[in-house]
């Protein structure tokens, strides 16, 4: 591990745009110019030399703990701490390939989003104490908060280097696609049923009867790889590892194709946590998902119960819905894109960090317990100089329909702040009436994060969308200007580097 005077001498290096010469009497002045590719090169070898403390940090953790003799444990204690191994072990390899990577624009644009998952899969081990109550009791398990101050520092370098920023990343647009789908992969979703390598259907016509059995046999690299469900209910758990990349799983249709589950944090089976209840789980980047239903049953009075969990870089929902109460879809981490999805649920229901923009879906709030509030969105976000964030863009938020007639009952709000710097933003969006005049609503015990997050709304409409009554935090930002508006569209805050043309998913590149 590197010791702290190793890193300080690193981070007060003096980058000195040029350097003026010795001027000679009589002599024309000269300046003597640095090279601005040495500069970037230091910086980078600066920001490396941080990844590198922060990886030798967790991996000391994961050797804490995979050395433990945890035979006298309680299974909620067990429970977390296996969520932990794979937490780190993804952790290491996302910090490992970010110093792989080459010194390109783009490479460097990746290194950011490997450096934010790497600190969400981090803070999410953390997350599964705190499920059960546990973190204080075992604190001695985190000793220390350095990781998480090496990859903020890390992020801050690599901003530098890149000119990124949470509201401005750049992206191409070709023929009304953003560009990281191939022309292939448009074909396959605008086909009306694709040409599938797998069929998974229920009464025996295809090749497997389980989504599971269908993975196990996927064969995915570099071309995209089919798999067509049938209409049908799955009553399966669903994981895509981290090997699965270039998948496509095509359904019948909403509630036709149905994948369904009923984990929670706090009913059957119980002992595990908020990442453990997915239903259907993703790892493998450039997943595309189309015409599928994914639903957690478990119900409010169980709280956290998971419907859809996505790590999955580059992955596109299209034409999918998401049934839950409590932290229904779960978009942890990376670059994600939802087009003309149907979301359910009650507290939290849309969490994460991700990069992660929601295009023409319709947003169903639900009926929660009584004494409880609603709460659309919890963006994740824990550093400044991160990327991250949640844009809810032409959809519709309405209350669904067992909430209609009792609607008055509960207070719905647009989003509460996970973290200290969450971020979302919501425009040209239809709310009802049940959004509450203020719009946003405080994290428990931590005011502070009004003051460093980023929540905003442009143009939206319906009786929910007055701003006049909205909070008056420091973080808050009524959108005025359609040039600020813009930072938020797919165009330049989700497709930076072009990948979403390629799916052959619709969507609109600016704020039409």
């Amino acid at each position: 591990m590197a010791s702290a005077p190793l890193l300080s001498t690193f981070l007060f290096i003096h980058l000195l745009v040029f350097v003026p010469a010795t001027i000679v009497h009589g002599a024309t002045p000269s300046i003597r110019m640095v090279d601005s590719n040495k500069i970037n090169q230091d910086k980078i070898t600066q920001r490396n030399l941080v990844i590198s403390a922060a990886m030798a940090e967790v991996i000391q953790l994961h050797h804490l703990i995979s050395s433990m003799d945890t035979s006298s444990f309680e299974d909620r204690v067990k429970s977390a701490l296996a969520d932990c191994l794979k937490l780190y072990e993804n952790s290491i390899q996302q910090l490992n390939r970010s110093l792989s990577l080459s010194n390109t624009k783009k490479d460097n644009v990746h290194v950011h989003t490997l450096l934010s998952s790497a600190l969400t899969d981090y803070q999410t081990c953390q997350n599964g104490f705190e499920d059960f109550d546990l973190f204080t009791t075992y604190s001695k398990l985190f000793p220390s908060n350095n990781f998480s101050k090496h990859i903020c520092h890390s992020l801050s370098i690599n901003k530098d280097v890149t000119g990124l920023q949470m509201s401005s990343l750049s992206g191409k647009i070709s023929e009304g696609w953003p560009e990281w789908l191939s022309a292939s992969d448009r074909r396959f979703l605008q086909a009306e049923v694709p040409a599938a390598d797998l069929v998974v259907a229920q009464d025996g016509s295809g090749n497997f009867r389980t989504i599971s059995e269908a993975l196990a046999a996927a064969k995915t690299g570099s071309n995209r790889f089919v798999i067509h469900v049938k209409k049908g209910v799955y009553k399966e758990y669903v994981e895509i590892g981290e090997n699965l990349r270039n998948l496509m799983l095509v359904g019948d249709g909403i509630d036709a194709t149905v994948v369904t589950g009923s984990k929670s944090v706090r009913g059957s089976p119980g002992n595990i946590t908020t990442f453990r209840t997915a239903t259907f789980g993703a790892d493998g980047s450039g997943l595309i998902v189309r015409d599928m239903t994914f639903e957690n049953t478990a119900g409010p009075e169980n709280f956290q119960a998971v419907a859809m969990r996505s790590d999955s870089d580059h992955s596109v929902f299209y034409r999918c819905s998401f049934k839950g109460y409590q932290d229904t879809l779960y978009v942890h981490s990376n670059s994600q894109f939802y087009r003309d999805c149907d979301i359910y649920g009650t507290i939290d229901f849309i969490f994460g960090n991700a990069i992660a923009v929601l295009q023409n879906c319709n947003i169903y709030v639900r009926k929660p317990l009584m004494q409880q509030f609603n709460t659309i969105t919890a963006q994740g976000r824990k550093c400044p100089d991160d990327t991250t964030g949640f844009v809810l863009h032409n959809c519709s938020i309405k209350a669904a329909s067992d909430l209609k007639p009792v609607q008055s009952m509960f207070k719905t709000y647009l989003g509460r702040p996970w973290e200290s710097c969450s971020a979302t933003v919501v425009m040209k969006s239809y709310m009802e009436d049940l959004i509450d005049p203020s719009g946003w609503v405080e994290w428990p015990g931590h005011p502070e994060y009004i003051n460093t997050l980023y929540y905003g709304e442009y143009m939206n409409s319906g009786n929910g969308s007055s701003t006049a009554s909205r909070v008056k935090w420091p973080g808050y930002h009524i959108i005025t200007s359609a040039a600020e508006a813009q930072k938020f569209t797919v165009q330049n805050f989700l497709n930076k580097d072009s990948w979403l043309n390629a799916t052959g998913v619709p969507f609109t590149p600016g704020l039409q």
